[in-house]
């Protein structure tokens, strides 16, 4: 079955699917994107994600090329036509094509370029790894400044998993004086017992959906969060196990 993709307003077979070779998303990672976990035909917190694409695009100057109505109706779309029942829709978009390239912004009123596509992930609601869960090292955070704009320059935390991939483990965290900023693809926390630690939101993280979920949820458990800076030596201490109290003789 040929998958369908999204492109500047039409739906198309993905082997019909072109974007030009000037597009800035290309030359110069000049874009932002989302992805939205799609679970039993259903989308997952879409709002939180189109709130922040807003939020992504104001910060680079960029203007929306849809309402928040035109992109549900978009991804409701691709689950439909692509049968997707658990997996993820991915959303770009770029500064667009100016027809040459040029570190200047071209005319604020130059389309920008959409390009959205699913994939398929059965098992994603039940995946043994959030049972067994993941080893990771640690690599120090050399990105840019601004990691709470979600732009398509993944390079460094690519890098990152390859790091933990030859280093025989899963994935890595990124650390930054002394402190855990986040993982190459996902937040960072501790959990022990009733408590969970994650840092604080700024420009040094991305303002994770799945993040505000997560919290969401903690409180409404009566769990203890702490927004705050941790170290890898920190994580490592209270992940230990808690030394058995010796009984009363």
């Amino acid at each position: 079955m040929t998958r369908t993709v999204y492109v500047n307003g039409d739906y198309l077979p993905e082997d019909q699917a072109k974007v030009s070779i000037f597009d800035r998303g290309f030359l110069m990672a000049d874009g932002v994107y989302e992805v939205t976990s799609v679970l039993g035909g259903k989308l997952v917190d879409f709002g939180g994600h189109a709130k922040r694409l807003q939020r992504s695009l104001d910060a680079l100057e960029m203007r929306n090329p849809l309402d928040e109505a035109e992109w549900l109706e978009v991804h409701r779309q691709l689950v439909a036509r692509n049968g997707i029942d658990e997996g993820m829709i991915y959303l770009q978009v770029t500064r667009g094509n100016p027809g040459d390239r040029d570190f200047a912004y071209p005319p604020a009123d130059l389309p920008p370029t959409v390009v959205l596509f699913t994939q398929s992930k059965p098992g994603l609601a039940d995946n043994p790894v959030a049972k067994a869960g993941i080893k990771v090292i640690s690599i120090p955070d050399i990105r840019w400044g601004r990691r709470d704009i979600k732009t398509v320059q993944l390079l460094y935390p690519a890098m990152g998993k390859m790091m933990a991939k030859k280093a025989g483990v899963d994935d890595a965290w990124f650390t930054e004086d002394g402190f855990v900023t986040e993982g190459t693809s996902n937040n960072a926390y501790i959990v022990k017992g009733s408590r969970i630690i994650t840092r604080a939101l700024s420009s040094d993280i991305l303002h994770g959906i799945t993040r505000a979920a997560v919290l969401r949820f903690a409180r409404e458990a009566q769990m203890e969060v702490e927004e705050r800076n941790f170290s890898i030596a920190e994580a490592i201490r209270r992940m230990r196990p808690s030394s058995p109290r010796p009984r009363p003789s």
